[in-house]
Order: C-alpha cells, then structure tokens, then sequence
C-alpha cells in the first residue's frame, strides 16, 4: 500500500466548530490510521499560533495570517506562497487537499500546490447561486482553483451538481463522499419521559441557517402546544432577533437561549429533547442532522439542497423553506411523536450502519490513487490552456496569475532554495511503512 504526506488546507478549523472543521479533523484521523501522515494547515485563531499537535499525532500548524470575514482569510493570491513552500518541502507533502469554497487559503493551496507538480484534491462542502454578485464572484473564484486539480469531492449529491456547473467541470472528475460522524459520541438517552417535549436547535445562527424563519414560527407553535419547550444553542448576528422574540411573546420561560457551545457538548444538549428542527434555506450535507438522529430525535428540516439524501424518510418530516410548511411539518412531527407512532431508540444503530469516517477515509484514499502524475502535469502551454479557458475577460487574468506563479516559484528556488530547508522527522505511526525515509536526512 502506497502511504502518502497529505496537507489539509483550509481555514476552517478547531477550535471554530462546524462541519467543515469536524471533516477535515475525523478524515484525517482516520487517514492517520490507515498509515499516511496528515497535517493541517490554517490560520491563527487568536493566541492558538504556530505549531500543534493534536491526538494520534496529528500537527497543525496555524499561520498568521489576516482573517477577513466569518474566519475566512484575506485574499492575497500570492502573498501565502513562500511559506506554503517551506511548509510542502519541509513536510515532504504528495497531496494537498484544500476544503471549503469559502476558504481562500484553501484556493492559494491548490494553486500553488499545482506550480509545484503536486497532487491536488478539492472537497467542496457547500452550495452556491448564480445569479447575485457574490454568487457570480465565488462561482469565478472557484473556476480559477479547479481548472488545474488532480480530482473534486462533494459531500452529496446535489453538491455534485452544483460544483460542477459552477466550475464548469468534467462530472467524471467529481466523486461524493458523504460527511460521517461518530456514533460512539451520539448515543440516546435510554428514558424520555418528561412531561415536556422539547424541540432542539443547534446552529450558527445567521440568516442562511433559516434563523428569520425559526424566529417567525417559535411564537405559533408555543400558542399552539402549551407543552411544547425549545432548546437553541448557537451564536451569530441573529441571537438578539430570537432574544427580542422571545421577550415580545414572553417565552423566556419556553425557549432556552444557551449560545455558543463545543462540540463536544452537542450530544448533551440534543439528548434533552425529542425533536431537532434544521430550518436551513441551503445546505450541501447537514452532518447536525445525522447527529440528530443518532441521538435518537425525530427530524424537522427543509427540504432544500442536499438534505433528502442524508437520512432514511422514517427519520425524517420534511418541510418546504417558508413559514406554513414549517409549523405543519412540526405540529406533524409533535404528533409523532407524542402517539410513539415511531420507535426512534433504534435511529442510533441505523445511522452507525450508515456513516463511519473509516468508510470516508478509504473512498478519499481511493481518489488519492486515482490520481496520475502524467495525466495532471502537463507541458506548460496545455496547463495555460486550462486557466485561458475560464471566459473571455477572466481566462486573461487566470493565465496572468498562473505565469507570476511560476516566476515567483522559480524565485523562491533560487533565494532559499530547498537543499537549504530542514525536512522534519515524521510522528511515530505504527501502520506507516515509509521506505522513503532512507532518502532523506532527518534533522
């Protein structure tokens, strides 16, 4: 078996959480064990700078680097690529694998990671319009990273669709591989039997996750159901639109604002209720919604991106995006479970058959090895023809950047060339084999 040095980039990560943060740390846990050496690469995230290891080994090195907006770093197309560099050689990477459309130090990665002649992979886990100006801009943005990557992974479906429209790609160099979780982490509680049902929400609380929504329908379904309670965990630009709602209707006594809380503080919070209502108006996946269940809570959501394929139809009551729908789908689901018209102390075995990182980590291995040298690394001019294929306007720029890529990369060889940097002893892995290791002084 061919181990591989695999750098995860994005700017997504611990301590932030969220399902971005929580695939990129299961995969590479899992692809630890499976005898390759993983590291992470992100930004600082306040005093958590320079390098740390994590368990099984796992290091991350977080650089200081300039957060623009929502934990994204500022984009600078060239600027991260002298440390990148040294990062790549000193880790001896043969794969990077940039996550999150959002990230632009995933996008630099990539790129610079193809100047290179490395393996590139991208996973996408979110899905995008095309019509409004940041849509138009990401979707341009996203054409530039993937017109040179060795292969495309979505976390479903629908995320296949919408990636490959988007960035005007060959579906054939597209593969899904759903999120997972760890059941071990999500288990039920064995009794129920409160006198008050509780309906659960757990998110980052802005207005894509559906929170106006939540916002409108708490009221009714509080006036509908006198022994109906809401449990709301997260934080974001609309926590005072639910605490003024709360206050306007007087439900402080009926819905629990409790706000940012850790991951792994999700399985105490989900296992008070019954229900887990997901009002998003987009998701690609919905890994909360697999957490959800193992826990044994019937689910609400909307019927929007990827979320039909995430769980089995007796797991769920779906509901379209708009207010009405919502409080019938709940008042449906309330019903449900009221009359145990559902046994959902068996969703927990159902979703440990279903999702398993182990399962992720062998189908992204095998993108890894589906991955040829000779078919990515293409003389010069058939590379440019990649990036000038990008529009009429667009093509030009890509092709403009790709060129001082490659100046500032044969610059870096020259000014601290690579004999010059110190190649890092690798983390004892009882499954890795590397014979490589001769080739190398350690220091």
């Amino acid at each position: 078996m061919t181990s591989y040095n695999i750098a995860m980039i994005s700017d997504f990560f611990y301590p932030q959480p969220g399902g971005v943060e929580l695939h990129v740390y299961h995969l590479s846990q899992k692809l630890i064990d499976l005898g390759h050496s993983v590291i992470i690469i992100t930004h600082d995230y306040g005093n958590r700078t320079g390098v740390r290891y994590l368990t099984n080994g796992l290091k991350v090195y977080y650089l200081p680097f300039l957060v623009l907006y929502r934990q994204a770093s500022f984009p600078s197309v060239f600027s991260a690529f002298p440390i990148l560099r040294n990062i790549i050689i000193r880790e001896r990477i043969d794969i990077v694998h940039g996550h999150g459309s959002f990230s632009s130090l995933c996008h630099e990665a990539i790129f610079h990671s193809r100047t290179m002649g490395l393996k590139t992979v991208f996973t996408d886990h979110s899905l995008f319009g095309f019509a409004d100006v940041g849509s138009i801009l990401g979707n341009k943005l996203l054409k530039f990273t993937l017109s040179d990557v060795g292969h495309v992974i979505c976390v479903s479906h629908t995320c296949k669709e919408n990636t490959v429209l988007r960035a005007s790609l060959d579906p054939l160099n597209v593969s899904v591989i759903p999120n997972a979780v760890v059941s071990e982490d999500f288990k039920p509680e064995k009794s129920k039997a409160r006198p008050q049902l509780t309906i659960v929400v757990i998110s980052r609380l802005f207005q894509n996750k559906g929170i106006d929504l939540l916002t409108a329908i708490i009221p009714r379904i509080c006036s509908q159901n006198k022994s109906v309670n809401f449990l709301i965990a997260g934080d974001g630009p609309k926590f005072i639109d639910l605490d003024q709602m709360r206050e306007k209707f007087q439900l402080q006594d009926r819905v629990e604002l409790i706000g940012s809380i850790k991951h792994e503080e999700v399985r105490d919070i989900m296992v008070q209720g019954h229900i887990y209502l997901h009002p998003s108006l987009t998701e690609a996946f919905g890994t909360v919604l697999v957490e959800a269940a193992s826990c044994g809570l019937l689910v609400v959501t909307t019927r929007v991106g990827g979320i039909p394929e995430v769980l089995p139809s007796h797991m769920t009551v779906f509901a379209d995006p708009e207010e009405d729908s919502l409080v019938d789908s709940i008042n449906r689901a309330i019903d449900i479970v009221r009359k145990n018209k559902i046994d959902t102390s068996r969703f927990h075995d159902e979703v440990k058959a279903m999702y398993d990182w182990s399962d992720v980590a062998r189908r992204t291995e095998n993108v890894y090895n589906s991955i040829d040298d000779e078919d990515i690394n293409l003389n010069l001019i058939d590379r440019l023809k990649k990036y000038y294929s990008g529009g009429p306007w667009a093509g030009k720029l890509y092709v403009l950047c790709a060129v001082v890529d490659i100046f500032l990369y044969i610059f870096l060889e020259w000014w601290f060339p690579r004999d010059n940097i110190d190649v890092v002893k690798k983390w004892p892995n009882d499954h890795v084999n590397n014979e490589s290791d001769s080739d190398y002084d350690i220091y």
